[in-house]
Formats: structure tokens, sequence, C-alpha cells
């Protein structure tokens, strides 16, 4: 026992004298060999008669990272002073991966890695460490934080984040011309040895490029690489770590590099004589041929023009490039035939439009080939003589008039005849017609410049041999004006004239319009008519210009004398024959101030000198309306009162005069009337005659005056008679008009003498004893002309 507190002793006075100093851990550098001691002492507890230098001596921990051994990796060891070996200390640890990556010994402090560590996921781990009493479970001492850094060791590659790379260089470049520069990037740690130096090299691709080992760039290695050769190149680069030693981890990637196309080539024919053979009958504009020259270059460096090279057939051919096919397209600029030429030879030239000025001593950059065109002889339609016939007619022409003829020919070999017809597309090429042998056109209506000025026709021509060949052309015929209508004052005008105007004084300026149309130009003249010469109160001045003026040629002039006057005006027109037109103007007298401003020109401001003011006016046209309305109301009521008076007497005299002068015959004379009629009451109902109206026709017999003179009632119907005649509004009939009228249609026409011209006694009635006897009475009657009292007659 008192060997053991010796032991003690001494080793407290050891260390805390300094006799004894922690060694500061190293980094341990591979995982075969021990590793040494990593301790992280702890200050003790405090005796009362000693100095404690310092309580927390800090070490830092280093752990080896992708540690693949089977035992867990030892890290370090926590140590406390006043751990006296006895175990009443415990260790504690807490912080990142406490527990889960790093463990520690309870009672000997050491910790230990329990499983592999990345230091590219996690270069280091902060943790916390503190000493404890087993029995009180207090700390010894207070928490103190401690690192351990994990150690790296070459485990990751270089990797080339943005490969594959795809580049271009211009092909024909110099030696070192720049591509393109690759990087490499590597996980592990770059302060720590060579696991991060990247160096870097080709493994495929030479000796056409080559790359620098540190930057990483690449340049072209061999001069005049030409595309047109070999396009596409696949570079394969190395990325290697540990400086390029062995040993060293390597990435890989692949470079595409294309050379881009320079104009480095001229255009080439493939041949130098194109032969193309053209119909004769080729439109004019249509393309006949193509022909190609060959530019190895790409895009624009391979874009030709084609130009014909001036001589033979340059002025009818042209060509064009096609910008899809880079093809040369010949094209007709002008007809061909046959018969006047067979064959043309040109020659054509294709050249770059875009020129590297770098390759001009490799020799022109164009190339040139001849072309033989063929003509082929075809059946070709006629040929009009003109494109465009015009032809002129005048107006109101002749039917059948000839105006003009076209002419068309068979150019073709053997030449045939040639027919001429109309093409009909409206009505108006019915006013034509055209031979169809020669030609000629004539008319076909009359025409009218004033309704069609101009027809377009068109004529087709077609040949005999073969009708399907045709050939239209236009005729224009303007049809020229003849002289038949006058000409005519343009527009009404409003003349008016002051009353205070002098002599000489221009009223109203006047032009004329013509509906023909003179080729010269419408010459116009006025002048007054002869009837209005002689002593006028206005002349006429022509301007010479197809206006005049109207003046006056008196001083002044009176409203109420005259308000109106009327001026003839002839207007003549210059073309042949000469037309001319009187015209009527109006002139107007008005009231004007002293400078000639009109004031008035109606009816009142005549009245205005008299004294009479507005409102006298009007009540005087008031009185005047009053007065009139009183004498057509008083018209009215005569008028209605007569007629009621005639109407409504039920007891009318006209029927008592109708019923006693109609005597008849007598009892014995059966015969002349029917007395029956008198005592039907049916008959007197359907012969009854209404008194509305005019009656018909009645045939009644001529009775024989009666033997005794009944004055009274001769001066009633006389009486009766002289009112009806006088009496304007009388009915169209009366007793007398009842007797004198014996109908329409009789054969023996009318027997009374009311309306006779002539007496009974210029009247011979013989011919009554000639109808029978049903007329013997009316015979006997007017044959005894000395016994007829013409006052008894009704």
């Amino acid at each position: 026992m008192r060997t053991r507190n010796c032991l003690f002793l001494l080793l407290w006075v050891l260390f805390d004298g300094g006799l004894l100093i922690p060694l500061q851990p190293q980094p341990q550098q591979t995982l075969a060999t021990e590793p040494r001691e990593n301790v992280l002492h702890l200050p003790g507890r405090r005796f009362h008669f000693h100095r404690v230098k310092r309580g927390w001596v800090w070490n830092q921990f280093f752990v080896l990272e992708e540690y693949m051994g089977s035992e867990p990796q030892y890290v370090g060891k926590l140590h406390s002073d006043l751990d006296k070996g006895e175990g009443t200390v415990k260790y504690t640890l807490s912080g990142d991966g406490a527990g889960t990556v790093f463990t520690i010994d309870e009672t000997t402090g050491d910790i230990h890695a329990i499983r592999s560590l990345d230091r590219e996921e996690k270069p280091f781990y902060t943790l916390r460490a503190q000493a404890v009493d087993i029995e009180t479970r207090k700390p010894l001492e207070p928490e103190s934080e401690f690192i351990i850094k994990v150690q790296d060791i070459n485990d990751n590659e270089p990797k080339f984040l943005d490969g594959p790379y795809v580049a271009s260089v211009p092909e024909m470049s110099p030696v070192g011309a720049y591509v393109l520069q690759v990087k490499a990037t590597d996980a592990d740690d770059p302060t720590y040895g060579n696991s991060a130096r990247v160096v870097y090299s080709i493994l495929q691709g030479q000796p056409y490029f080559s790359i620098d080992p540190k930057t990483g760039v690449i340049r072209t290695a061999l001069p005049n690489m030409d595309r047109e050769v070999k396009e596409q190149y696949q570079v394969l680069i190395q990325a290697k770590d540990m400086g390029g030693q062995l040993g060293g981890l390597a990435g890989t990637t692949i470079v595409n590099i294309t050379l881009t196309d320079v104009n480095d080539n001229p255009p080439r024919f493939p041949k130098s004589i194109f032969h193309l053979k053209v119909p004769e009958s080729s439109p004019v504009g249509s393309a006949i041929g193509r022909i190609r020259a060959v530019d190895p270059d790409f895009g624009k460096n391979a874009e030709i023009e084609y130009n014909i090279v001036p001589g033979d057939g340059g002025n009818l051919f042209d060509i064009v490039t096609d910008e899809d096919t880079q093809e040369g397209v010949i094209k007709l600029k002008k007809p061909l035939d046959f018969e006047t030429k067979k064959a043309y030879t040109f020659k054509v030239e294709a050249s770059n439009l875009h020129l590297d000025h770098r390759f001009h001593s490799v020799g022109p950059f164009k190339d040139t080939a001849t072309l033989k065109i063929s003509v082929l002889d075809m059946d070709e339609p006629p040929v009009f003589s003109k494109p465009l016939y015009t032809m002129e007619v005048y107006e109101d022409t002749p039917v059948g008039t000839i105006i003009g003829a076209v002419t068309a020919q068979d150019l073709d070999v053997g030449s045939s005849a040639v027919r001429y017809f109309i093409d009909w597309k409206s009505d108006g090429d019915s006013y034509f017609t055209i031979d169809g042998t020669e030609g000629t056109i004539a008319t076909n209506e009359l025409l009218d410049r004033e309704s069609t000025p101009q027809y377009n026709l068109s004529i087709i021509a077609s040949k005999v041999s073969n009708p399907l060949l045709t050939s239209k052309v236009n005729v224009l015929i303007n049809v020229l004006d003849v002289n038949e209508f006058p000409p005519e004052i343009s527009v009404p005008y409003d003349t008016a004239v002051c009353e205070n105007a002098k002599p000489g004084q221009t009223i109203q300026i006047v032009s004329a319009a013509d509906r023909d149309l003179s080729p010269a130009g419408q010459q116009f003249s006025f002048r007054l008519s002869p009837e209005a010469a002689i002593k006028p109160n206005f002349t006429v001045r022509d301007f010479r210009n197809n206006t005049a003026g109207i003046e006056t040629r008196r001083n002044g002039y009176s409203r109420r004398q005259q308000e109106l006057y009327f001026l003839p005006v002839v207007i003549e027109d210059s073309s042949y024959p000469v037309q001319s037109s009187t015209n009527t103007m109006t002139i107007r007298v008005c009231r004007c101030d002293s400078d000639g401003t009109i004031l008035s020109c109606n009816v009142e401001a005549i009245f205005l000198p008299v004294g009479l003011s507005t409102g006298a006016l009007i009540a005087i046209l008031l009185c005047i309306l009053i007065l009139l309305a009183i004498v057509v109301l008083y018209v009215a009521l005569r008028r209605q009162k007569k007629k009621d008076t005639l109407m409504t007497s039920k007891e009318d005299i006209r029927d008592n005069v109708i019923h006693y002068d109609d005597e008849g015959g007598g009892e014995e004379d059966t015969q002349a009337f029917d007395i029956g009629a008198l005592r039907n009451p049916k008959v007197i109902e359907e012969n009854k005659i209404r008194r509305d109206i005019k009656p018909d026709s009645l045939c009644l017999p001529r009775q024989r005056p009666a033997v005794e003179d009944n004055t009274d009632i001769r001066d009633f119907i006389h009486q009766r008679l002289q009112e009806n005649d006088m009496d304007p509004t009388a009915p169209p009939y009366d007793s007398l008009a009842t007797y004198a009228y014996e109908g329409n249609g009789s054969v023996a026409e009318s027997l009374s003498s009311i309306d006779s011209l002539t007496t009974e006694a210029d009247q011979d009635y013989d011919f009554l004893t000639d109808w029978g006897p049903r007329f013997k009475v009316l015979a006997d009657m007017f044959g005894e002309e000395e016994s007829y009292n013409p006052d008894n007659v009704t």
C-alpha cells in the first residue's frame, strides 16, 4: 500500500512540474502502421497547495477515409488529470457523429470510428468531450470542443462535367489554330498531396490535333486540313490525377470536331458542251432547259451565278440560278421561229458569288461551257400583222359600211388559209360583223356615240387546215361624233335685276353645254333671238369663251309695272352642221339697296311703297277669306232647301198631271190602250216609275187632243215648264218630259213634236198606215192635219 502511494506521488510530481509534456499527435500516413496514441489530457482537480498551469490540452485528431479494416479505426484518447485510473471517471462524447460514427470507451477514453468515412462527403466532424464522476454523475470539468478531420486519399478520378464536347474549326487552318478548351474536375483534396493534380493527354485524334497538358486547350496539329477530304474528327481526351504518375486515376471524354467550309473550290461544269432541243411554239418566259456546275463547297460558298457570254443568241435567251438546286435555268426572252433560224450556239459562265481573298492565288473561281439549242418545227397558229388594231367610224353610219380590216398569216412551211370570226363576249359585239375570208369589219347596227363612244372587239383567226390552232387580237373601234345635238344652257339660272339698275350693267353670266363631242373643242356663240332684239330691255354680250353676259338696256325697272321678264337667248355651236337652240331666261325685278344688294323679290315688297304694313295685308286677306266662306255657305244652303222642297212632298202635282192627261182613246178605243192596267193594282205597282231617276223610255200611244179646251191644265203645265227650265238645280225630268219621251230603239223613232225642229205640217205621217192595224189610230190622228192643235200637245 505504501509502495502504491509513493508511485502516485512520483507521477504527480513529474506531471505537475512539467517534466512530462503530452505529445502533439501527428497525422497517420498509412493504414498498415500502428498509429501513435493521440491523447487529449483533461485538467484534474487542484490541491490546495499546488497551482494548476492549464486545464485542457487541445489535440486535433485525424482519421483515414475509406477505411476498410475489420476492426473499428482507432482515432485517439481522452484523459483527465483527475482520472487516477481507479474507475471513478466516466468519459462522454457528443456532437457530429457521436454514437453513430464515433464511439468512446467510457472508462479509458479511447475514441474509435465505427464506419467508413468519405472526405468528399464530409471533411471534418466537431465533437464535445466531458469527464463525469461515476458516483455523483456530476461533471468534473467543463465541456470542451475538438475536431476530427477526415484525411484524404486518392479515391476519385478526374471527371469532364461538360463532355462530350462539340467543336468546329475552319478547313485549311494553319498549325496551332485554336479549337476548344476542355476541363476535368477531381473531387479529392487539392491541398493534400497530388490527388487532385490533373494532366491532359490525347488518346485518339493524333496527328491532327494536340492538347496542352495543363490547360486542356486543343489546337490543330496539321496544316491545310481539307473539308472536302474529311469533314468530321473524333478526338479522345484523357485527364489523369497524381500529376500523371503511375497509379493515378484517369477520366476520358470525346470531342467531336467538324471542319467548317471555306470557299476554296471554284465551280466546274461536268462537261464542256450542253445540247438542248426547244419547240418553236414555246411561250416567252418559259424554262426551256437546265444546266449545272459542280462546286464541292457547302452553303453560301457553293452559291453559283450563271451568265450568258455575249454572242449568238444572247438576246433571245436568259439564264437564272435556281436557289434550291444551284442549277442554271435557261428561259426564253423572245419567240422562236423555225422558219427564220433553226439553231443557236452560245457560251454560259458559272462563278461563285462569295469569294475568299485567301484563295485568289488558286485561280479564277469560274468556269465556262458551250450551249447548243436546236429549234424544233411546230404547227403554229396564224399570226396577225399587228398586236392591236385601232379603227374609227362616225356615228349614224349606214349599216354594212366597212370600217377596216385585220390580217393574219400562216407562217409555217405548208401555208394554210385563214378564217376570221368575232369572239362574242358581250351584246356590244353584235354591232359589227367580219368577213370570214377577207377579215373586213363592217357595221351591223346604227351607232350612237353618246350611248357608247368605244367598242373593244376580239377577233380570232384560225387555220383552215387545223381549226384548233387559233390566235386572237383586240380591235378598238372609236365612234366619232356627228353634230346632232344643239348647245343648251348648262344649268338653270335664277336671274334678278334691281329696280335701280343702270344701262350696260351685267346681271348674269351664262354658259352652255353640248352633248356632242367636237374633236377640236366646243365653241359656242350667244345672241338675242330676232323677236327680242326689237326694243329690248336686256341684251346679250358674247365673251367668245363659251360664256356670255346678260346686260341691262334701261335706266331702272319697276316691279309694279312688270315683275318678270322673259329673255330668249339663241346659242349656236361651231360644228358642222351648225346646231342652235333658243333658251328662255326668266329675269325677276327686285328691290335693291344703293350697293346693288338684293333686299326682296317677293309680292309683299310690291305693296310696301303704298304704305300698307304686313299686319294690314294679313287682315285684308282674312276678310276676303271670310266673305268667300259666307258665299259658299249661302249657295250650299239654297241648293239643299230646293232639293228638300222637290223631294219631300208626297202629294206632288206632277202625279196628278200624269194621271189626268192620260186620257187614252176613250172607252170605245180598246185597241189603242189597255184600260185594265189602270184597274189592276199589280200592274200599277210593276209599271210604277221612280221619280228620283230619269224614267226609262216609254212608248205610249199618241192621244188625240181633247175636244174641250181645258185652259186651267194648260196654264198649269206652262207655268211648271217655265219654272223647271229656269231652275238649274231641278232634277233632269218633269211632267212634260214624261209624256214627250217615247223611249229608245223604236223602229218608228220618236213621234213627239216637242224636240222637233219643224212643225207637224212639215212632216209626213203616211208611213203609219203601212205599219198595220195597231197603228191605225195614230195614222188617223196625224193624218188629219186640219184638226191638229199644237197647244194641246204636252
